[in-house]
């Protein structure tokens, strides 16, 4: 079977373990059922998720101009703090800022190569824990808007990560942590401004991922250098395909590259 497509994050469904779905214009791969089969990957173009023209990815999944036009690229979506539309004031598509940050936001500690504070929306608890390799997540802080959580976010960062080591990750070479533990630790360091917003009364999540072999020295694919790849397929963490050749392939950081999939 051969299936084509523009690549996108893979949709998750929190499960134990995690189900994970490849999802093409008309169809979808639920990569779970895959396991131990031989998988074929082949660089067919590219596909700006935005104007959709065969021009060379930049970043995000948008070629050039589109990334730094696109309202879903700009600098408040990696560093929430910039967040200005609590302020009524626009960075790019003032209409679609407010939609994106006047929401529920949640400041969280994850844990997929070491404790991390991260930022999400509300309705993207588990999901983002869940693209990170996360195998124990907390919510620490709900605030109201995105400006808040990043501010929050920037105040913990002197005190916790705020980055995850793949390698580390996708090895499971992982330890457990008292989440709760931490967020009491870090609780002093949370601005006034969110103060009110503390959560105090919830238990860490847990989660599994559909894995049977991790590799012991991840090599990542590049796709468009290589052109095709073949392998057995081992698992899915994170937004990462396992190879058990020890090759790994971030699904998420291939966003709009057309692929051709076959199963051998």
């Amino acid at each position: 079977m051969t299936y084509q497509g523009v690549l996108t994050k893979m949709e998750t469904e929190f499960a134990n373990p995690i189900q994970y779905y490849l999802v093409f214009e008309n169809d979808f791969l639920n990569m779970n059922q895959l396991l131990n089969k031989s998988i074929s990957i082949q660089f067919v173009k590219y596909q700006c998720l935005n104007c959709g023209l065969d021009k060379p990815i930049y970043r995000q999944g948008f070629d050039k101009q589109c990334f730094y036009e696109v309202p879903q690229a700009a600098d408040w979506i990696m560093r929430p703090e910039l967040s200005t539309a609590h302020l009524g004031k626009e960075d790019r598509d003032l209409e679609f800022e407010k939609r994106a940050q006047l929401q529920p936001h949640i400041v969280y500690l994850a844990n997929s190569s070491n404790v991390k504070v991260g930022v999400t929306r509300k309705n993207q608890v588990p999901t983002r824990w869940i693209d990170q390799g996360a195998h124990e997540a907390l919510e620490i802080v709900e605030v109201p808007n995105r400006y808040l959580a990043g501010i929050t976010e920037v105040a913990l960062k002197d005190y916790v990560a705020d980055k995850t080591n793949w390698r580390k990750m996708l090895k499971n070479d992982i330890e457990d942590e008292n989440l709760v533990a931490w967020r009491e630790r870090l609780k002093q360091y949370i601005p006034d401004e969110a103060k009110d917003y503390f959560i105090d009364a919830n238990t860490e999540t847990n989660l599994e991922f559909p894995v049977l072999k991790y590799p012991e020295k991840p090599k990542s694919l590049n796709i468009v250098k290589q052109q095709q790849y073949s392998g057995k397929l081992v698992g899915v963490k994170g937004q990462y395909l396992i190879f058990e050749d020890d090759t790994v392939f971030n699904v998420r950081a291939n966003e709009g590259l057309v692929v051709s999939i076959s199963i051998n």
